[in-house]
């Protein structure tokens, strides 16, 4: 691994409102760019925005398709890999809650959300491929909000080479100091238990269609530590250098690193 510095974003994404959240998804690339990120992960389904209705079929967008080749133009321009999410148009079905991966070479990719929550089932389709991401500076899973709560997929990005997870959500309901106490019970989990760095996002405000999101960002060293966090009441960006010391500090520590002493011959 190589230091990477990142950028997490806290953003409005009302639902159905395709180019005010493009403006959005520009404005928080340049700010990102001109903090000196190299990757700029948005919350899930900024693009398209996010609620829990057979409207989400309708809303959803083909990839790849106008819009993704318009966010793979934006990598390109900027020359940082952005993360950035929407309802995708399935074909066989109900749609996907997707986080597309542009590079600034042109060539995008996608993850399909894999865990649906029990109140988004009605209206979405699961996915069933867990891919991973290569950056030069670092191999990288995404996970959607509700995913972040099954450990075996964690486990299983770390198995397949991931050192960092980004955890894009759209998670409604209290306010920000309240979803970080809720985050700070799984989430420092997922990175001390696989030697890996968690970085996670939510959207913010009222999404136009009955739900308000609290904000927050956050990203937890491998260690588990909260190396960065962001509570305010608005729209922004965190910042943080994920330093490959503190990924090397891990790995390198036999009492420290657990993850070579698994015996998955016993889990089967």
């Amino acid at each position: 691994m190589k230091d990477i510095r990142i950028a997490a974003v806290v953003c409005r994404a009302p639902v159905g409102e395709l180019q005010s959240n493009l403006e959005r998804t520009i404005h928080w690339t340049q700010q990102a760019k001109a903090a000196g990120a190299q990757l700029v992960c948005f919350p899930e389904l900024n693009i398209t925005g996010y609620c829990n209705h057979v409207d989400m079929a309708g809303i959803a967008l083909p990839y790849p398709g106008p819009i993704s080749r318009q966010i793979s133009d934006l990598s390109q321009k900027s020359q940082l890999i952005i993360l950035a999410g929407m309802a995708e148009h399935n074909p066989h079905g109900l749609p996907y809650a997707s986080h597309l991966v542009c590079w600034p070479d042109g060539q995008t990719q996608i993850y399909r959300k894999l865990h649906l929550a029990p109140n988004e089932r009605p209206f979405f389709s699961a996915g069933d491929t867990v891919p991973l991401f290569h950056l030069p500076q670092a191999v990288f899973g995404i996970q959607l909000c509700y995913d972040g709560h099954f450990p075996e997929l964690s486990t299983i990005m770390t198995a397949k080479g991931a050192q960092i997870i980004f955890l894009p959500h759209a998670s409604p309901r209290g306010d920000a100091q309240t979803k970080h106490q809720s985050w700070l019970r799984h989430l420092p989990a997922r990175a001390y238990d696989n030697g890996i760095f968690v970085v996670a996002c939510n959207q913010w405000g009222p999404n136009g269609r009955g739900l308000v999101f609290p904000g927050n960002a956050v990203a937890f060293d491998p260690a588990g530590n909260l190396l960065a966090s962001r509570l305010e009441d608005n729209e922004g960006l965190l910042i943080v250098d994920l330093r490959a010391a503190d990924w090397q500090n891990v790995r390198s520590h036999p009492m420290r690193h657990f993850f070579p002493n698994r015996r998955p011959e016993l889990y089967a």
